[in-house]
């Protein structure tokens, strides 16, 4: 039994997630870091908690049915209030996370006092950099230029190339400080969660981690984008 001695809680939200749920929480429990996995449930009605019932028998793992869609932020903040860990993964349930990335994420952020939250690198099926995993805050210019289609016209004028994604531009070989992180694998240091406050629950789905990383900063915490290792976002 772990709960009391986890060093980290996964927390993963549900909504008819299939099959993937399971194997999402099988690769979770397969880490070598004490865990507890919490699975919350937003109302589900394709059998995946069933199937993740019948198939997981371990005491480290907390399935939460909260009977109805309650979105995102809303769902999370239930879990994270029953949470132990120092450390909190928030995980996407089609998110398939290789054995010894976790274990790699931990040792990144206790080396980094400063750092209150960090990803990985996310992968499609096809193996290529999913857009999100490392992302700039939008702002005005650049949301007006993407929808105008001004990137693609301006892309290489000085004044254009805050605008360009970072996933366009070369992969970094170690790690680097970023503007934000997606919220499909999101390793957040607890004491700095509890400072900066829970997902804002004004939000129901989007947005919320694009928020949450906006907080992070203005609490003067750094985020990490951590490129040796990857997940798989099976759905993107």
């Amino acid at each position: 039994m772990q709960p009391e001695n986890s060093k980290a809680s996964i927390i993963i939200i549900n909504f008819n997630g299939g099959e993937l749920l399971t194997e999402c929480v099988k690769l979770a429990l397969e880490t070598t870091v004490p865990v507890e996995v919490l699975v919350g449930d937003n109302g589900s009605h394709d059998g995946s908690i069933i199937y993740l019932r019948n198939t997981v028998s371990d005491a480290r793992l907390k399935i939460l049915e909260n009977g109805k869609n309650l979105g995102f932020a809303t769902a999370n903040n239930r879990l994270v209030q029953q949470a132990s860990g120092e450390f909190l993964l928030f995980l996407n349930p089609d998110c398939l996370m290789p054995p010894g990335t976790l274990e790699h994420m931990i040792d990144i952020m206790e080396q980094r006092p400063d750092v209150g939250m960090a990803g990985c690198l996310i992968r499609n099926l096809d193996g290529s950099e999913q857009p999100g995993c490392r992302r700039k805050i939008p702002t005005p210019l650049c949301t007006m230029a993407r929808s105008m289609g001004l990137d693609r016209i301006l892309g290489n004028r000085l004044f254009m190339k805050q605008c360009i994604p970072p996933h366009l531009t070369p992969l970094p070989v170690s790690p680097v400080e970023v503007e934000a992180l997606s919220g499909a694998f999101m390793l957040v240091r607890r004491k700095a969660f509890e400072k900066i406050g829970l997902w804002d629950e004004g939000y129901f789905l989007h947005c919320e981690d694009l928020d949450l990383c906006m907080r992070f900063h203005q609490g003067g915490w750094k985020i990490l984008f951590v490129p040796e290792v990857s997940v798989v976002h099976a759905k993107g």
